[in-house]
């Protein structure tokens, strides 16, 4: 009888282990910008927030006195404020993501300075007089705002930030009587085009 022999081992294929390694790295990968990233940025917020920004628009267009104008888009402001707050916290329960922990507290730290200057800047011209020059500064602010915040977030985000920045740069060397044309362009038109893409690509 003859001896028992081992069978030879049959290595797994090359391409096999190739494969399984790119898997492996494509899955890491997508782990780390999941990780990195603050998703749970609100598009049907962001609609919302447009729509509302295009009504404060035509009433702020029917008022007489810059002081009245001013008011207006400061409650605009206040219920954009609200929906932005309540669309974010819904997504992000939704999703399971912190909003104060990882990429939501960088996203917080790098958005919230710029709007902070613009709320001191607004009481500035509105202390000196200057109301009408508001508009500019709103969007250039607003912008950068969502520029630096956008850097830990989806993609499309600080696009839609540069975009705002665009406008606003127009808003500076436009006649003042431009600036609740551009303001709907920007908070109402921006808003919507954006969020309805955020809402699309990225979930709500």
């Amino acid at each position: 009888m003859s001896p028992l022999r081992p069978r030879p081992l049959h290595p797994q294929s090359p391409v096999a282990l190739d494969d399984r390694a790119r898997d492996n790295i494509r899955f890491i990968r997508e782990t780390m910008e999941r990780a990195g990233s603050f998703t749970a940025v609100p598009g049907w917020g962001g609609v919302a927030m447009g729509i509302t920004a295009l009504g404060a628009a035509v009433i702020a267009s029917r008022q007489v006195s810059p002081w009245a104008w001013l008011l207006t888009w400061i409650g605009e402001a206040a219920v954009a404020v609200v929906i932005a707050l309540w669309t974010t916290y819904s997504k992000a329960r939704e999703a399971g993501t912190a909003l104060l922990t990882g990429p939501g507290r960088r996203f917080v730290y790098s958005f919230a300075p710029p709007l902070f200057v613009g709320v001191l800047l607004t009481m500035l011209f509105a202390r000196i007089g200057i109301i009408e020059e508001v508009a500019g500064v709103w969007l250039l602010l607003y912008g950068t705002a969502v520029v630096t915040g956008g850097a830990f977030s989806i993609r499309v985000v600080p696009l839609m930030g540069l975009c705002f920045i665009v406008l606003g740069t127009v808003a500076l060397f436009c006649p003042s009587s431009w600036g609740n044309l551009l303001l709907a362009g920007g908070f109402g038109g921006l808003h919507i085009i954006f969020g309805a893409v955020i809402a699309r690509k990225y979930g709500g």
